[in-house]
């Protein structure tokens, strides 16, 4: 049975991912700071593993407790505030500094630990990153700022994986129906602007999935998935 460890599994693109998996016959690992929220998920072949992204100790607990691992899909995140940077309090940049960038290395560095050590060795990390690691949109300086930090961490352990058949790519979206996307859209009702063009999150999960398929001597290094109408292709 194919394993992954799913990260921010309890909302979002997370758990529609993970559900994903766990349909398709899977092992799935699901990591999240709510155990309560994790224990609705509880099925056949669910591993609940509540913990912290940001805490060094939990996370790599959370990875020896569920052994063999063939996959990763290095997705928690937060966006944190939305307004310019003079506006912007250091514990906020420091929040999502930790849960976006160090949460994704400490689980990178788990992952990798232990693909890297065991029989057979090898496996894949797919780090969930975003288009505004190619354009970003305004007012969000701290959620951008880290997925550009995502993009040069998947660079690096594509290169340094190689060596012990363990691939890493990455997946940006753009305008999945999440939580955190409604909220944009609410504010943005509120502030008299247009509606975002959206997708399902199905679109991600799908997306995930066939990364996270393909044989060992593959590698999707980048994929960018996004509703049709965004405005990301082309200039004002």
């Amino acid at each position: 049975m194919k394993t992954i460890i799913v990260t921010g599994a309890s909302s979002g693109i997370g758990r529609e991912t993970a559900q994903y998996f766990l349909d398709h016959g899977w092992r799935v690992g699901l990591i999240a700071r709510r155990s309560d929220v994790l224990a609705e998920m509880a099925q056949q072949n669910a591993v609940l593993l509540p913990c912290d992204v940001t805490d060094e100790a939990q996370v790599d607990a959370a990875f020896a407790q569920f052994g063999h691992l063939d996959v990763l899909f290095n997705n928690a995140g937060m966006f944190g505030p939305q307004t310019t940077i003079d506006e912007i309090a250091l514990a906020d940049w420091k929040q999502v500094v930790d849960v976006n960038l160090t949460g994704m290395f400490l689980c990178a560095r788990a992952a990798f630990r232990q693909m890297r050590h065991q029989t057979p060795r090898g496996g894949r990390i797919i780090n969930n990153g975003s288009i505004s690691a190619f354009t970003p949109r305004e007012g969000s300086v701290c959620y951008t700022t880290t997925k550009h930090g995502v993009s040069g961490l998947t660079k690096t352990l594509s290169l340094d994986g190689r060596a012990f058949d363990i691939a890493c790519g990455q997946i940006d979206i753009g305008n999945a129906r999440t939580d955190l996307v409604q909220n944009l859209e609410k504010k943005r009702a509120a502030e008299g602007l247009e509606p975002l063009p959206t997708m399902a999150v199905e679109d991600v999960a799908r997306s995930v999935f066939h990364m996270a398929s393909l044989p060992p001597e593959a590698n999707v290094q980048s994929m960018m998935v996004m509703a049709t109408k965004m405005p990301h292709i082309g200039r004002g």
